[in-house]
């Protein structure tokens, strides 16, 4: 049976959630605190999945996601490689998605792993921005495929991704950009609220070249179920958009 790993502990709040998103999908999923797995650094090698959920790990004290990439990177960074290496599936929400990037796991360009070279620093109308958002997506990545448009929640005051313009230009050309914000089926060119954080080029999540390793600021695990959708009365389908991006990540490995 497929099995995921959720890490937990040290402000992150959206394990649960996360959980509950891997379970609907279809994997046995257990919840870990970080300093259990640290201490158990084999334990990683018996899942197939792992997340980064969101929340303010660490309380963001150090900027976000930084203290516990810090972490990762001083206690467990072989056993990340490996990882990645026997061909399993990383998934980074939000705050887990800075933690990517602070490690260097995303975007990871040519492969390498490590190397920080993008970032994900506060939005340009300098507030915290809570709100529903499109999202257009490529195939490349194995958790978007299938999926050219999707609704989902946002909820970060530091979202906004930047990099220089070659490696945007890299990422656009080796397809790496796995989610942008949009406006009507289209890029949202920078328009508030559409784009809701000033992010280069309409960046809402980008993967690795592989397609396995993915990052992403808005919030799937919180459309599961069509409840959750503002509009949830208006007949819209039984399942949450958000539900796909999992069952993507479970599928790969039947």
């Amino acid at each position: 049976m497929v099995k995921a790993l959720v890490l937990t502990g040290y402000g992150i709040n959206c394990n649960e959630e996360t959980k509950y998103a891997f379970e609907r999908a279809g994997a046995l999923t257990e919840q870990m605190h970080i300093t259990e797995l640290i201490e158990n650094k084999k334990k990683l090698e018996t899942y197939h999945l792992l997340a980064f959920p969101g929340g303010f790990s660490y309380g963001d004290d150090t900027g976000s996601g930084k203290a516990l990439a810090n972490r990762l990177r001083n206690t467990m960074w072989e056993e990340l490689l490996q990882f990645i290496a026997v061909g399993k599936l990383i998934i980074g929400i939000c705050n887990g998605f800075q933690v990517m990037t602070n490690l260097g796991l995303l975007p990871a360009i040519t492969g390498e792993y490590g190397a920080r070279t993008v970032a994900l620093t506060h939005n340009t109308s300098a507030r915290y921005e809570c709100r529903w958002v499109e999202l257009i997506g490529s195939s490349k990545c194995i958790f978007t495929q299938g999926i050219d448009k999707i609704e989902l929640p946002i909820a970060h005051g530091e979202g906004r991704f930047y990099a220089s313009d070659n490696t945007v230009n890299e990422l656009t050309k080796r397809d790496m950009i796995a989610l942008r914000y949009a406006k009507n089926g289209f890029s949202a060119k920078g328009e508030f609220p559409y784009n809701p954080n000033g992010s280069l080029d309409d960046i809402a999540g980008i993967c690795d070249e592989s397609g396995r390793i993915f990052g992403l600021m808005p919030h799937p695990e919180r459309f599961i179920d069509t409840y959750q959708h503002p509009l949830w009365t208006k007949n819209l389908p039984k399942e949450g958009a958000g539900l796909q991006i999992f069952t993507n990540a479970v599928r790969y490995f039947i």
